[in-house]
This record gives C-alpha cells, structure tokens and sequence, in this order.
C-alpha cells in the first residue's frame, strides 16, 4: 500500500499517548505480529492475574505499564481508579500480552474474554484466529458459557461465507489435531450477524447472554454464580 512509514502504538486512554510502539526499522515481521517494545521512561510487566507475579518472557499474562504517561487517577471516582491503579502506581490495562526476549509485546486478548475451562486459561483470540483460516468461514468470534462439570466451555458464534454450507462437526474436525481439545468449541452457533455497539465493537457480554439462553444453559449459569 506504500505505506512504509506507518508504526504501530499500544495504549488506552489510561496510558495516554501509548506505552509501546514499533519503529520503521524493525523487521517487517516484527512490525505486522507485535505492538513493539516499551516507550522511554515508561515500564512494562506481564504479570500473572491470580497471583499477581510477573510471568516468565514468553508467557501470557495481563499487562500493565507504569510511568508519565499513565493517568493519575479517574475523575472523582476512587473505586474505579483503585481499581485500575494499584499502590505502586502500575496501571492494570485488562489486555492479555506476551513480551519476549528483545522485548517485543504482542496482544492476545482481553482478561474478561479469558475463559476458564476446568483449571486450563483459555484465550479466545487465539481460537477465532485459528478458525479464520476455514476456507468456509467468514468471521469467527468465542465465547465462554457456563457448563456444570468443567466451569466453562466454549462456543463459537460462526458467520459462513456466502454461497456455503458447514455444519457444527466440520468446525469441530478442522479443530482437531491442530489446537488442543479442551480448545474445541464444546458449542458451535451459525449466525449472519454479531451483536455491536453503535461504534461497531463487538459486544461478546451480549453474545454470551444470547448462547446460554439458545443452549438452555440456564442452571448452568445459576451454579456458575451462586
């Protein structure tokens, strides 16, 4: 696209303007898989959410950033600045990374997309990409619905492209052998449309909402917060 000069920048409106960025002369491999490696005079770990330790390089874990560029608080709402900055000032962003050993970051996901599925974390982004590459699939997303036995299982709400037909065991045998099962979508939906946000970001508490109900999961879901 001749567009050679454009970098990549990670932050939220927390850490404004960024905490990491790629540069024009890294790799080009490095510039279209990673978000880059930490701004001067700004911090970076990858901890992990339960214990709180930062994770070894290469591991996925919650990333937070500390330093000028991380907001001081929110205005005039203690609990939720609390909430986000903890004691030492280490703003937790709620999104999933790694970072290696040269110290690039790459994202994985969102912490409340995580999905806890009989003691194993499982990262939804990670699946939604590996069934991106189904030929008959258009769009993908996943989800992670109450089930009685493993705490959680995961179903995939699956957008088909036009002029084909799949079936639910035809996602599930392109699954495996490639990801590992407890990855296999336990639920497979077909649908031709995604609930969003009027700015067109997608709204997975609603699908979420929508699968336990079409899957009669209902008491599942009552066990789930009780």
């Amino acid at each position: 696209m001749n567009m050679s000069e454009i970098v990549i920048v990670y932050g939220q409106t927390e850490t404004a303007p960024g905490v990491t960025m790629t540069t024009t002369k890294d790799p080009l491999e490095r510039r279209v898989s990673t978000v880059g490696r930490v701004f001067p005079h700004t911090e970076i770990k990858i901890i992990d959410p339960k214990s709180g330790k930062i994770v070894p390089r290469g591991e996925i874990g919650e990333i937070c950033a500390r330093g000028y560029c991380v907001m001081k608080c929110y205005y005039h709402n203690p609990s939720a600045t609390n909430a986000t900055l903890d004691e030492n000032h280490w703003n937790h962003t709620g999104d999933l990374g790694t970072i290696d050993e040269e110290g690039y970051v790459k994202i994985v996901g969102r912490l409340k997309d995580m999905v806890i599925r009989g003691g194993e974390n499982i990262y939804p982004r990670e699946i939604e990409e590996f069934l991106h590459h189904h030929p008959k699939i258009a769009d993908v997303y996943v989800v992670g619905v109450p089930d009685v036995k493993y705490g959680e299982e995961l179903c995939a709400w699956v957008m088909v492209e036009n002029g084909h037909s799949l079936s639910e065991e035809e996602v599930k045998e392109f699954c495996r052998g490639k990801i590992a099962h407890y990855k296999i979508p336990r639920y497979v939906m077909f649908v031709n449309e995604f609930p969003m946000s009027i700015t067109g970001k997608i709204q997975k508490f609603k699908m979420r909402e929508a699968s336990i109900k079409a899957l009669g999961l209902e008491d599942a879901s009552k066990i789930e917060t009780a």
